[in-house]
């Protein structure tokens, strides 16, 4: 497996992952993303790694299909270096309707 498939891969673990803290910590709405500490924290870090993959990506496969890739890196440097100012009102929209997104053109890609 080559580099960018590899980060391909991770950025698929990450998006998985979310689900997963999502549904196991029964969070449903913003209302209960934002009580969840735990929660929020997981979806951070994964969030984070996405970012550093499709950054990654991006130097590697030059005919990356990553929607909104220079948004997602953006994203990712702000959460890492400007964490205070990440309010849920903007993560929730990135994990209800861009992740998903994301996750299609991936899987897109991977198929022969």
């Amino acid at each position: 497996m080559d580099r960018a498939e590899a980060y391909y891969d991770d950025a698929l673990r990450a998006i998985g992952l979310i689900e997963a803290f999502l549904e196991q910590g029964k969070v449903t709405s913003i209302s209960d993303y934002r009580k969840h500490d735990l929660v929020k924290s997981a979806v951070e870090r994964q969030l984070g790694i996405i970012g550093e993959a499709v950054n990654n990506i991006r130097k590697l496969d030059s005919a990356h299909m990553i929607p909104e890739a220079d948004r997602i890196v953006s994203f990712r440097n702000r959460l890492i270096h400007s964490y205070e100012t990440i309010e849920d009102e903007f993560v929730w929209p990135i994990l209800m309707k861009h992740l998903p997104l994301l996750k299609e053109a991936i899987m897109r890609r991977k198929q022969p």
